[in-house]
């Protein structure tokens, strides 16, 4: 299990990780730095644990109303697609109807013509 040095708030911190996750635990620790910056721009310095509670708040929010809108499009994914399938029955039995009328209209124009070659 590998080890990783990251910084956060100007403080290094070593996490162990699986391996391959390297990159990845990085990444999110730059995004705890910078959700930490953030704050100490508009707070000052509080201290580092509420500093660090504070970013895992805002990013939990971030998270939480992603998840929310996921849901949503899903739903509306879900929607489309349920509309989908009411349209391609309704093309289909369309179809059916427009045949049938075809049919018809070709039996009578039959008819018609026989008629015709009798007179």
């Amino acid at each position: 299990m590998p080890l990783v040095n990251v910084m956060v708030n100007s403080r290094a911190y070593t996490i162990a990780c699986d391996d391959g996750e390297e990159d990845h635990l990085r990444a999110l620790a730059e995004r705890v730095d910078t959700k930490v910056k953030e704050l100490l721009g508009s707070v000052g310095q509080v201290g580092d644990q509420r500093l660090l509670l504070m970013a895992a708040l805002l990013i939990a929010d971030e998270h939480h109303e992603a998840a929310n809108q996921l849901h949503l499009r899903t739903q509306e994914l879900g929607e489309l697609v349920g509309n989908h399938e009411s349209v391609t029955a309704l093309l289909a039995k369309s179809e059916g109807i427009a045949a049938d009328a075809l049919e018809a209209a070709t039996q009578r124009l039959t008819h018609i013509a026989g008629r015709l070659a009798q007179a």
